[in-house]
């Protein structure tokens, strides 16, 4: 069993969102023994169970008051009937109990009318597996081609991780989006999820891309949307001193993981070899990955951006932190950092007040180039996350 590095609340209700297949329920059923007399489990990707709540969303109430040693309620896939969490929110208000709500997108909790329980809920998001969470069963390689759900590392072979992912693709169209009725159109919207794999980590080209699908650019807007509420990705905006100026700039938008990246493109017969550019896509893919779950699970109050000038000089990652000093990140794949390679990160690092510069690479050796601190990536995660 794999120890998550997310501590989940035992005082407080909480809603438990990521993706499907990170393994909420099975961290639920880890964390809290739901075999005891005092917890009630719902389990709404149960069709009988799902039907009988939204017929009468009220049992919710009688089963309550049938058990007079309960303290918690877990409902599993909330998101399916979002009515459900006014009987919880009365609940909440007017009894001792404590609910653990999990789901996979907040699209339809946000759009059934509910406020989320206006804060008397906390509010934890799980990904993939992270590296630090693996230990000596992380291997870089695999990751980067296969991903980190937690089932792919139940497979022994090649073709049954190949299998999984691409079935994960068909599943996350059918269940989140064809049976929710989503989108009107499931054609283009296939076609984009494709596109957006293929433009993961670059900057977004809206008109572009709904000219390529036959959509307009609002759709495509919508699209993202779309992705970013069933949980599957992330926008990184751009970064700028100036709020105002860093809205009317492009983002770039990451999916969740690297395999289901790969899935996507339909790349998943090409085998990742590091000196290749998709390597090096793929590493600051994973890079980036890694910081967005570790700032989740520390409960980090940071943001995140990149950086790209008018000629196209980049900072790969800069993270705002809070009473701290900015960090600035150059990802590299290789294993052996020299100057050239943080060239531009001197540069540009120059231009962003109380800043810090780092240089995440496969490279063990510790150095210090001009004002940059050039780490091998995981030192560097450990460094930036202590």
């Amino acid at each position: 069993m794999v120890n998550r590095l997310i501590r989940l609340s035992r005082s407080n209700s909480f809603f438990i969102l990521g993706p499907r297949g990170v393994g909420k329920s099975t961290l639920i059923r880890n964390c809290y023994n739901l075999q005891k007399e005092s917890f009630l489990y719902i389990d709404l990707l149960n069709p009988n169970i799902e039907d009988q709540y939204r017929l009468n969303p009220n049992v919710l109430k009688q089963q309550v008051s049938a058990h007079s040693r309960l303290r918690w309620v877990v409902i599993d896939e909330v998101q399916k009937l979002p009515r459900l969490l006014d009987i919880v929110h009365e609940l909440i208000e007017n009894t001792s109990l404590k609910f653990i709500l999990s789901g996979s997108s907040a699209r339809k909790l946000k759009r059934g009318g509910s406020n989320l329980l206006a804060g008397r809920a906390f509010m934890f998001y799980l990904y993939p597996f992270t590296s630090i969470e693996l230990k000596e069963k992380f291997n870089l390689k695999k990751s980067l081609q296969w991903g980190m759900l937690p089932q792919i590392f139940k497979f022994k072979s090649n073709q049954d991780r190949k299998e999984y992912l691409k079935s994960y693709t068909l599943t996350y169209l059918r269940e989140e989006i064809q049976i929710e009725q989503i989108v009107r159109k499931l054609t283009p919207f296939r076609k984009f999820l494709e596109i957006a794999a293929q433009m993961n980590g670059k900057i977004i080209n809206f008109s572009k891309i709904g000219s390529d699908i036959g959509v307009d650019t609002t759709t495509v807007q919508n699209y993202y949307s779309i992705l970013e509420d069933t949980l599957i990705g992330f926008h990184l905006q751009a970064y700028h001193t100036s709020i105002r100026k860093s809205q009317r700039l492009s983002p770039k938008f990451y999916l969740f993981d690297t395999g289901v990246c790969r899935a996507l493109k339909r790349t998943l017969d090409l085998p990742l070899l590091p000196q290749t550019y998709d390597f090096g896509e793929a590493f600051e893919h994973f890079i980036i990955l890694e910081f967005i779950k570790l700032s989740e699970y520390y409960r980090k109050d940071w943001k995140f951006f990149y950086l790209r000038t008018k000629d196209g000089a980049e900072i790969d990652l800069i993270v705002e932190r809070p009473g701290q000093k900015t960090i600035c990140i150059e990802i590299k794949s290789s294993d052996r950092i020299t100057q050239h390679d943080v060239k531009v990160l001197n540069t540009l690092g120059q231009s962003i007040p109380n800043s810090i510069l780092y240089c995440l690479s496969r490279d063990v050796q510790k150095k210090k180039i001009q004002n940059t601190y050039c780490l091998e990536w995981q030192e560097g995660l450990k460094k930036i996350f202590r």
